[in-house]
């Protein structure tokens, strides 16, 4: 497996990214009210075309060995080119993590492709998360997808079949905390401990104006108690935990980020360091880079850099809009850079070792 270790000097020199988020498409194949991405793309309706492949083939030796490799949407695996897009970066990014979300709504598609993503991609950890935001119709319905909850189920099942064969996957589930579901967590997280070829459960508090009030108004303390409940399931071993070099460490990093997230979104303002434009990149499905998904002022596209990543990142456009982020201190609850935040923050470092203590004395 590709070591993590690999990126230890990026604690201190933050220069170029180890995290990347490819939206891959905006295509979907679910309704689910909440998501941002699709509210964003009807914001801003798609004008040009999605990234064709000789297209990341290009892009992709620019990108330089990465970390953590995000593949997100839409629905990632409606591109039917997701496995040549995997290859790709496998070959030129070398990712030691493959992380590849889906609705799970395309069964026997979903893990076909899995299977040949593992069979290419040996040296790297790739991660499969189906989301699961309710039991029974309940998920039907929050995902404005009817039958959608026994099509999960069975996509888990497909994959499930591939955790004994293949040493480099990891099978999890994410939840979205929402005022829809926020009732039922505990018992969205009694159904996923009877799935026992189930990793992990991560939860990701739904992304929009979260207020103290109103019709539609999340209780952030029951975010936390759900967040304690996930801590409580990773120190009694109900979750069977991450496979991969620094298990241990990655899910101490799990349970601060809840913390962090609750803190942050409970305080209104940013609490600890942002590594956006730095340490993570966003590159949406018509080639237009972001420092972070949460924001709309755009780094540049690599179409209009001849794909050469490096190039646009030290663009004055690039710099604008990562300085922007410095001089607005604007804050959020996305799960994935709250990871860079806090694995890369040496001043973190103790608390993240307590809590790593902590798990391997239970």
């Amino acid at each position: 497996m590709y070591s993590p270790l690999r990126y230890a000097g990026h604690i201190f020199w933050k220069r170029r990214p180890v995290q990347l988020t490819f939206f891959v498409t905006r295509r979907c194949n679910a309704g689910c009210p909440f998501c941002f991405y699709r509210r964003k793309g009807d914001a801003q309706p798609l004008s040009e075309p999605e990234l064709a492949l000789d297209e990341v083939e290009r892009l992709a030796p620019f990108v330089g060995r990465l970390l953590w490799l995000a593949f997100s949407g839409g629905e990632p695996f409606m591109r039917e080119d997701i496995v040549d897009i995997s290859r790709i970066f496998y070959r030129h990014a070398k990712p030691s993590i493959m992380l590849i979300s889906t609705n799970g709504l395309m069964p026997e598609a979903i893990a076909e492709r899995t299977e040949e993503i593992l069979r290419d991609c040996p040296r790297t950890t790739v991660v499969v998360k189906l989301s699961l935001d309710g039991v029974g119709e309940a998920h039907d319905v929050l995902r404005g997808s009817p039958g959608s909850f026994d099509k999960v189920m069975r996509t888990y099942g497909l994959l499930g079949e591939l955790t004994g064969k293949y040493s480099n996957f990891e099978l999890g589930m994410n939840t979205v905390f929402c005022p829809e579901n926020e009732n039922e967590m505990e018992e969205i997280f009694d159904f996923t401990r009877g799935l026992k070829r189930l990793r992990t459960h991560t939860l990701s508090l739904v992304r929009g104006e979260v207020r103290d009030s109103g019709p539609k108004a999340l209780d952030l303390n029951k975010y936390r108690e759900a967040a304690g409940r996930l801590e409580a399931d990773i120190r009694g071993r109900s979750q069977t935990g991450y496979r991969f070099f620094g298990a241990g460490l990655k899910s101490a990093q799990d349970i601060l980020q809840r913390r962090y997230i609750y803190e942050t979104i409970s305080a209104g303002k940013r609490l600890i360091p942002c590594y956006a434009g730095a340490l993570n990149l966003v590159l949406t499905e018509t080639g237009e880079v972001y420092p972070c998904e949460m924001l709309s002022r755009r780094m540049g596209s690599v179409r209009d850099y001849d794909y050469d990543m490096r190039a646009l990142v030290r663009s004055d456009e690039a710099r604008s809009a990562v300085g922007r982020i410095r001089a607005t201190e604007c804050h959020c609850s996305h799960e994935c850079y709250f990871m860079t935040n806090i694995l890369f923050n040496p001043r973190l470092y103790p608390a993240l070792l307590r809590e790593s203590l902590k798990l391997e004395s239970q």
